[in-house]
């Protein structure tokens, strides 16, 4: 039987073949990326507020939520008539969908801003875009594609990419028992 005296090298890994770090990883990208939670996240509390309050932006004083207005009622009253109009109609101004609009803009809104529950906030977040964009199908400028679409899919992508670590409280939220038991909180 012949021994052999070659070294196995194939095991090792020589210093200047090392892979770069994925660009989500680096510094640069993280904050990229914390800077677009933040701004989504401002979208979402800016509507809530001002639906909340009638700031005079898009929503009159005289119909701010506060006061007895519907947050829902002109934006689905006044949808196109799409194919899905009669739904929305339906809906539009109903107690219900006025609690849960604003529910899913606040806590959407919130999570973003803090950082904490990115895929949930990604997964309400995404299905009230998809819902508000179906309510003005088709879109003014284009076939099907509008901000909503644009909007959900960076939503998806911040969750992804654990955009609450950085510049947010992802990190600590990660680590509570409630996280770490129910994981789809993170």
């Amino acid at each position: 039987m012949a021994v052999s005296t070659r070294k196995n090298t194939a095991h090792r890994v020589l210093p200047h073949l090392h892979a770069p770090a994925p660009l989500t990883e680096s510094p640069a990208a993280r904050y990229v990326w914390a800077a677009a939670r933040l701004a989504l996240g401002w979208v979402f509390v800016w509507a809530f507020l001002d639906k909340t309050f009638g700031l005079g932006h898009e929503t009159p004083r005289a119909q701010a939520w506060i006061d007895g207005g519907s947050p829902t009622d002109g934006f689905l009253k006044h949808a196109p008539q799409g194919p899905l109009a009669g739904f929305y109609h339906n809906i539009a101004g109903v107690a219900w969908a006025d609690w849960l609009f604003m529910a899913g803009l606040a806590g959407v809104g919130a999570a973003l801003v803090l950082g904490i529950g990115m895929r949930a906030a990604a997964g309400a977040g995404a299905l009230l875009l998809v819902m508000m964009w179906s309510a003005v199908l088709p879109p003014a400028n284009n076939l099907f594609m509008d901000d909503h679409l644009i909007y959900a899919v960076v939503l998806i992508g911040l969750a992804l990419v654990s955009a609450g670590d950085a510049l947010g409280l992802g990190r600590f939220w990660s680590a509570t028992a409630l996280v770490r038991r129910f994981p789809f909180l993170k």
